[in-house]
């Protein structure tokens, strides 16, 4: 029965979990805000169970956290942690960038620049869900590129947590973000990977409105 009843609930919890981590990491709920169960079950019309597993879920991404007597949260980062998870994500994604450009494949780069070109086009648009989108649409397709599967696997853990601190800067860097985007393109073509390197870790820092060191 209790397996039954699990399958039942995985694909619910699944898409719960899914879109409030989109809410959260767009910057639709904020850093700090409370994330009230009985709130949200009645937003999606589901019972408190499903809402309280995705929660959890989250609270093990990190973006989420859960305290006794408060209930969950979405997390707050202090400065050190700020910098130093933008400190990892620029590393990483200096190495997808410097992978890419030399192991770069024709037809993904195709599909790459494709997305580059849809994102220039909304680059100016108020919406944060579809900026976030798009611009995880733009690193994950790099990733691909770089065809480092444990490297995208590390990444993508990292992305959402990031993602939350760049989330009510994206509205305002629009188009200087898909530049940037178009000039680390522009070296993997090249194949270039120091530059792509480079250009990758400069663009984390600039999202982040943090120095590089």
């Amino acid at each position: 029965m209790t397996v039954v009843l699990g399958e039942i609930h995985a694909p619910l919890t699944k898409l719960i979990t899914a879109a409030l981590r989109e809410r959260i990491v767009s910057g639709e709920i904020g850093v700090g805000e409370r994330l009230v169960e009985g709130r949200l079950s009645e937003e999606m019309g589901v019972s408190r169970m499903p809402v309280r597993e995705a929660l959890r879920e989250l609270a093990a991404e990190g973006i989420v956290t859960i305290e006794p007597r408060r209930g969950a949260s979405v997390t707050v980062f202090s400065e050190d942690q700020k910098r130093e998870l933008v400190e990892v994500r620029a590393t990483l994604e200096a190495l997808n960038a410097k992978l890419a450009a030399k192991r770069h494949d024709p037809e993904q780069i195709a599909a790459l620049q494709r997305i580059l070109d849809d994102g220039a086009k909304l680059a100016d648009t108020d919406d944060p869900v579809l900026l976030s989108r798009q611009n995880t649409e733009f690193h994950e397709a790099l990733a691909t590129v770089a065809a480092n599967s444990v490297l995208q696997d590390m990444v993508r853990s990292l992305r959402d947590r990031t993602v939350m601190l760049f989330a009510p800067i994206s509205k305002r860097r629009g188009r200087q973000n898909w530049e940037e985007h178009a000039g680390i393109l522009r070296a993997v073509i090249a194949g270039d990977s120091e530059l792509a390197a480079l250009l990758a870790a400069r663009h984390v820092y600039n999202a982040a409105e943090m120095p590089q060191e």
